[in-house]
């Protein structure tokens, strides 16, 4: 049973070098946490992980519903959906996940998924920066709690990559893993 719930993406080993500390990373961008500073939240599923992450570089922080999301990195708001009402732990639910995509500077976007209903506080078009308000958290698409889903993805080839991300937290730079909290420290 276990080698099915694991990745053979090359991506995860790079990544659990990373978050290990055994390879350095001091070039790729540092992004904030997407919730608000001074704040706090578990991270419930990290990069490659067993359950519904065995392909994604994605992170999943536990939120209640309602629950301020901050841009994460500034850029423009590409898409919005806010139309979907359901969640729940069925694949017929993705289709009601509520999402928020920014395009990054340098050709990157992050995503941020599972917000509530008519919970997104910009448009498309919008222009962002790093800490401001975007969205409120929720339950909506495949999704077994309330939580954030992030992931951030950049072509590369005409193909898309998805990319672990280090974060600025109240610890200093890290690459963030399953079942740690981490504290949203002063934006700089």
């Amino acid at each position: 049973m276990a080698s099915c719930a694991v990745s053979n993406n090359p991506l995860r080993k790079q990544t659990k070098l990373l978050q290990k500390g055994i390879i350095k990373d001091d070039t790729s961008y540092v992004y904030s946490l997407p919730f608000e500073q001074g704040k706090t939240f578990r991270v419930i599923q990290g990069y490659f992980s067993r359950f519904t992450h065995k392909e994604r570089a994605a992170l999943d922080f536990n939120m209640k519903k309602g629950t301020r999301i901050m841009a994460a990195r500034g850029g423009v708001v590409v898409r919005v959906k806010e139309d979907g009402t359901k969640g729940g732990l069925k694949k017929k639910y993705r289709s009601h996940g509520n999402n928020i995509i920014i395009q990054h500077a340098d050709g990157s976007r992050a995503g941020y998924w599972h917000t509530q209903h008519n919970g997104a506080v910009v448009n498309v078009g919008d222009t962002v920066q790093k800490g401001q308000l975007i969205a409120y958290s929720g339950k909506t698409g495949y999704a077994f709690v309330p939580h954030l889903h992030f992931l951030v993805w950049k072509s590369s080839g005409g193909q898309w990559q998805q990319l672990p991300t280090r974060f600025q937290t109240s610890k200093g730079i890290k690459y963030l893993r399953s079942w740690k909290k981490y504290k949203n420290s002063k934006p700089d």
